[in-house]
């Protein structure tokens, strides 16, 4: 597989201008409603939309949505309530910035990594570029309970789901298709396969959604990208329990994300 060329990492206006243009960041597709909706569901305690997190605090939703125009740059207009909202591009590539800092740590420790995604079909790309950099550089990216499987909670009712990797990369799968997923149930059982087996703990985990809520909660350093109208990722980082979360569209065209790996990688020290 070619290696990154350093020569294609945007500048930082590069990548901002990108991200508005492909609607990662900036106006986004996303509707106010659903993020409404999503934040009050959080607040009220609905499982789904806390991730696998368990929070020290009570998360009102005044208290959400203060917290989602401050780490996302929704639009703080309260009588915004249909139409699409907003990710703030610079909040974003922040959180990118200081990401990658923390990935350039484990890199150098040559740690042992953990990658997981909910959104394979917009993020897979950028933790699988992740998982090859970080292996070159001598960290072990680790695969435990791989065909674990449970039954899901689906739009069609229980469906038959089990732990696949992409080229080191936890996916869901079932059906011979790979799934969304906020469950944090796949990562609680490899968290305690690896207790189990005594095995190598990760010294970093790098996620999303109920992947990344359930290490937080868990206690495993965890840093993880999430969108506007999942906001239990940034409550988890306001506890404490997540290090970072970049905020973005986590579901457009999966080549849009490529100036963004390639930012992530050379901020990250694995390219240049």
């Amino acid at each position: 597989m070619t290696a990154p060329d350093p020569a294609a990492v945007p500048t930082r206006t590069e990548l901002r201008e990108h991200l508005v243009r492909t609607l990662i960041a900036g106006d986004v597709a996303t509707p106010r409603q659903n993020n409404l909706l999503h934040y009050r569901r959080m607040a009220a305690g609905r499982p789904y939309y806390q991730f696998g997190l368990e929070f020290t605090r009570e998360w009102t939703f005044e208290d959400v949505f203060a917290l989602m125009v401050k780490k996302c740059g929704i639009d703080p207009d309260t009588s915004h309530f249909y139409g699409d909202d907003t990710i703030d591009p610079d909040l974003t590539i922040d959180a990118l910035e200081a990401m990658g800092e923390r990935i350039g740590e484990a890199a150098a420790r040559e740690d042992t990594v953990l990658l997981a995604t909910g959104h394979p079909s917009g993020l897979l790309p950028v933790y699988l570029a992740l998982a090859r950099e970080l292996a070159a550089r001598g960290c072990q990216v680790i695969t435990p309970a791989a065909g674990w499987s449970y039954e899901a909670d689906t739009s069609r009712g229980p469906e038959r789901r089990h732990i696949r990797y992409v080229d080191g990369v936890a996916v869901l799968s079932g059906g011979g298709a790979l799934h969304h997923t906020h469950d944090p149930h796949p990562m609680r059982a490899i968290l305690e396969e690896l207790t189990a087996n005594a095995t190598l703990w990760p010294d970093l985990v790098i996620a999303d959604h109920g992947w990344a809520g359930a290490a937080g909660q868990a206690g495993v350093p965890t840093v993880g990208f999430a969108d506007c109208n999942d906001p239990a990722l940034f409550a988890g980082e306001a506890e404490g329990k997540i290090g970072v979360v970049v905020p973005l569209d986590d579901n457009v065209p999966p080549h849009y994300y490529t100036p963004l790996t390639m930012y992530l990688l050379a901020r990250s020290s694995l390219i240049g």
